[in-house]
């Protein structure tokens, strides 16, 4: 029977800030300016659920610890790989070291197409390197300086994904339903943003797919801005 070091692959396939400093990826200045801007008019709710995700982080690393969160939606395709790249990039951006970002789904599907074309819009690479083609592999990096993510369709409770002390971020209504208890959960947070999927096939989805990036972009940020102390 062969070992794996879950450890070792959890490592390999995380997002892990690796390197402090303003982030430079492909994104301009008024990019980023939409994540960082306007926090003011983020609803109340979800500033105190986003400020329960910061603190969570802020413990962690205060005692030493990674600071994993694995964002969960139905079928890990869209919004939770949005918003573990988002959050990865944002602890980067603001130098926020020792986080770990990790997705997965209530059921394994694909990253879709539609949300690889926005995550390159917005100025990640994304490339497809390995798996089963009705499940590929993508390897998505920024910035230039080693900063990479390994993403893929799966369960959230799946390898390489955290089983315990982990925080989790619902993403979507269904999964939050059919999740009242997360397994292994330090801490479970339901922030819920609307599925970019309605738009699929029509001409507005483009559109559709970069506003819902952004959005969960700038929640993120916001995040990461709390645990820096600068939010």
């Amino acid at each position: 029977m062969l070992k794996y070091d879950l450890n070792q692959i959890a490592q390999q396939y995380a997002c892990v800030e690796r390197s402090a400093g303003t982030l430079s990826c492909g994104m301009t200045v008024s990019d980023l300016a939409t994540l960082t801007d306007a926090w003011g008019d983020l609803p109340a709710p979800r500033r105190s659920r986003l400020s329960a995700l910061a603190d969570y982080v802020r413990r962690r690393l205060d005692a030493g610890h990674p600071a994993r969160v694995v964002a969960i939606c139905t079928h890990n395709s869209r919004r939770s790989h949005f918003a573990q790249l988002m959050l990865a990039l944002a602890a980067d951006h603001y130098g926020v070291t020792g986080v770990e970002t990790y997705s997965g789904g209530t059921e394994a599907t694909a990253l879709y197409p539609a949300a690889t074309e926005a995550l390159r819009r917005f100025g990640f690479s994304v490339e497809a390197v390995a798996g089963p083609a009705a499940n590929p592999e993508y390897r998505v990096g920024w910035g230039g300086r080693g900063a990479v993510c390994r993403v893929f369709s799966k369960h959230y409770a799946a390898p390489p994904n955290p089983t315990r002390d982990f925080a989790a971020l619902l993403v979507c209504d269904a999964a939050d339903a059919g999740c009242p208890v997360v397994a292994g959960a330090a801490l479970r947070v339901a922030l819920p943003f609307a599925d970019p999927k309605v738009s699929d096939g029509t001409a507005a989805q483009a559109a559709a797919y970069d506003a819902r990036l952004r959005e969960i972009g700038r929640e993120m940020f916001y995040a990461m801005a709390l645990v820096a102390g600068v939010g």
